[in-house]
């Protein structure tokens, strides 16, 4: 038997097969998607390899080698999807089946793939009756040894850190009755679970742990996706509610049928929107050991246990970001996509995927629906929905929110008539006059930044003129070092302006992103408010997100100042404010999308406030 593989190298020169012999010993264990080692070049240096295909002969005359050690297996789908992705995306089929690899084995250096964790669990050495009989004897004299014995007779399994705080005892006691035979330790295999520090009980006494009864436009939705899982056929849909339309809702009933059916689901969210209300309403809902998570806050180690616990089919959930959509799940009953027009789910590392084609080829592999659900669905998302000659995506549409109560009223403040009356703040006076008065009801705020202006660009404060490329019509982009403005699509440059070719005025400005600086104002302007600040800062370290969230919720902070984290998947009930800072400069990034993303991003931070919102 002969194995055509590929070489697990990203060169371009190595997107290529070679043929190896299959070994008499590895016969009926290799297979197609198989994860093996092989000599490689003059040298005969083990490479890691996948087999791509297996045949009966070869085209070599010059004699091949042997296959030289079996590592892992992917499926036959895998490779299958590893090979279509290499040809929608130009790019290496060993870095398209590197993805599909369980986290912490995808490296070649054997000694830093990941071990797993394990812990030394204490037992009784020896039958109860015998120590009893010691005991009575007094054969074993000492108060602790005897209290130790009791406590590990009723709590076997315990750790010597346990039984020393329990038992107000030393470990050198519990290793003379180790050395005496009394006691035994057993390493154990224990799987780290992200989810394990959630107390669950406090959650489902929080959470609603049954079916919330669905409106009339929700059971209308889910009725039509539902159909479509009886009759296990693949088909999109694009699910478009307004914010608080129950889009959620949706997805948990859903998933609820596919179980019920003895299926699978992947649930794909932005990494930005990993948060703790999203994962406690589906654990309310299913339980811990039904779910398995998948993002980049986990460690490496988490993720590879998580990733193990998919494959030995221990759970009937995935819930993880962009990458969650290669877990090895089985029987997939449905997938969903929620904020679907997030750019989050474009890989910008090689290989370039998008999430949403993959999962769209996965769930015709499966014959399952593909839900995509957005407040503002994605324009190319939104056309093929539309477009009455092309029937491939179903639109389900959500117009009311669940609870039927209003959307909050939006202002917006034109900061050219504030600069004329004064005013150089930050902040615009209705939005400081909106802030002081929730600062007096013991309310909360929200004051959003648009991370998405990162690049620094020149706009006049005059008129709101911004330098755009000659050749592609997006805004330039400033670059300090070199005092120069530069396109980032053709590379077109030219020098700074210091008068508006508009208008002629003089107050030319450098515009970027300032949560630090925004948060210094707000403490100049309001001393005695306090505030939280979440970016990309602050964010750094694990749950970090979490508690950041935690503590405005629960100590009643008064203003949570940040970027796109602060506006996706939250719910607090005490912010009746929400406050948008430069709203248009989004729309002057080099991105030729950035009309329809900045039309997104504040549609969707408008509706966080419960009361008002107002964006300047």
């Amino acid at each position: 038997m002969i194995a055509e593989v590929i070489i697990n190298r990203t060169a371009k020169k190595l997107n290529r097969t070679f043929d190896y012999h299959v070994p008499q010993k590895l016969e009926g264990l290799i297979f197609v998607g198989s994860k093996i080692l092989v000599p490689f070049g003059k040298s005969g240096k083990l490479e890691e390899a996948f087999v791509v295909r297996l045949k009966e002969k070869t085209n070599y005359t010059n004699g091949i080698k042997d296959i030289a050690k079996l590592e892992e297996q992917l499926k036959d789908e895998q490779i299958e999807l590893a090979k279509w992705m290499a040809k929608r995306y130009f790019c290496n089929i060993a870095d398209c089946i590197k993805l599909m690899l369980t986290p912490g084995t995808r490296t070649k250096n054997k000694e830093k793939r990941i071990q797993d964790k394990t812990i030394n669990s204490v037992y009784l050495g020896k039958d109860i009756e015998e120590i009893e009989f010691d005991i009575e004897t007094g054969k074993i004299k000492s108060e602790k040894q005897k209290k130790i014995l009791h406590f590990v007779k009723d709590n076997e399994g315990a750790t010597i850190p346990e039984i020393e705080m329990f038992t107000d005892t030393s470990r050198a006691i519990v290793n003379t009755l180790i050395k005496n035979g009394y006691l035994e330790v057993i390493e154990q295999k224990i799987e780290r679970n992200p989810l394990d520090e959630k107390d669950i009980e406090t959650i489902q006494k929080r959470e609603k742990t049954e079916n919330l009864k669905l409106t009339e436009e929700q059971q209308e939705a889910y009725q039509k996706i539902a159909q479509e899982m009886n009759h296990k056929g693949y088909r999109t849909f694009l699910l478009y509610g307004v914010t608080g339309s129950g889009k959620t809702e949706i997805y948990l009933q859903l998933i609820q049928k596919a179980i019920e059916q003895e299926k699978t689901a992947i649930l794909l969210v932005p990494e930005i929107s990993l948060t703790p209300q999203m994962i406690d309403r589906f654990m309310a809902r299913f339980g811990r050991e039904e779910i398995a998570v998948l993002h980049s806050k986990l460690s490496i180690g988490e993720r590879h246990d998580e990733w193990e616990r998919i494959k030995q089919g221990k759970v009937k959930i995935v819930i993880g970001a962009r990458s969650a959509i290669f877990a090895p799940i089985e029987k997939i009953g449905i997938i969903i996509i929620d904020e679907e027009h997030d750019s989050s789910y474009k890989s910008e590392a090689n290989p370039k995927y998008d999430a949403k084609e993959v999962a769209k080829k996965i769930a015709k592999q499966s014959n399952c629906p593909l839900v995509l659900g957005s407040a503002t669905p994605d324009m190319r998302s939104y056309y093929a929905a539309t477009n009455k000659e092309k029937t491939e995506v179903s639109l389900l549409t959500l117009t009311k929110r669940a609870n039927q109560s209003s959307l909050p009223k939006v202002q917006v403040v034109d900061l050219k008539q504030e600069l004329v009356n004064g005013n150089r703040s930050m902040l615009s006076m209705d939005l400081y006059t909106a802030i002081e008065e929730n600062l007096k009801e013991k309310r909360q705020t929200i004051l959003f930044l648009n991370r998405r202006g990162y690049s620094t660009f020149i706009m006049c404060r005059n008129c709101g003129y911004t330098v755009q490329c000659k050749n592609c019509n997006i805004s330039m982009t400033y670059h300090s070092y070199e005092k120069k403005l530069k396109c980032h699509y053709c590379g077109y440059e030219e020098n700074i302006v210091n008068v508006c070719p508009e208008c002629h005025s003089d107050k030319i400005r450098y515009f970027g992103t300032g949560t630090q600086r925004l948060e210094q104002e707000i403490h100049k302007q309001f001393p005695q408010a306090s505030t939280i600040r979440m970016d990309v800062d602050t964010v750094t370290k694990k749950n970090s997100h979490e508690q950041i969230l935690n503590q405005f919720k629960n100590n009643n902070i008064d203003i949570l100042i940040g970027t796109q984290m602060v506006v996706k998947g939250h719910h607090f009930p005490n912010v009746t404010l929400v406050g948008v800072i430069a709203a248009d400069s989004s729309l002057n990034i080099d991105d030729y999308r950035a009309n329809e993303r900045t039309f997104q991003i504040l549609t969707q931070v408008a509706r966080k406030s419960r009361k008002r919102t107002i964006t300047r």
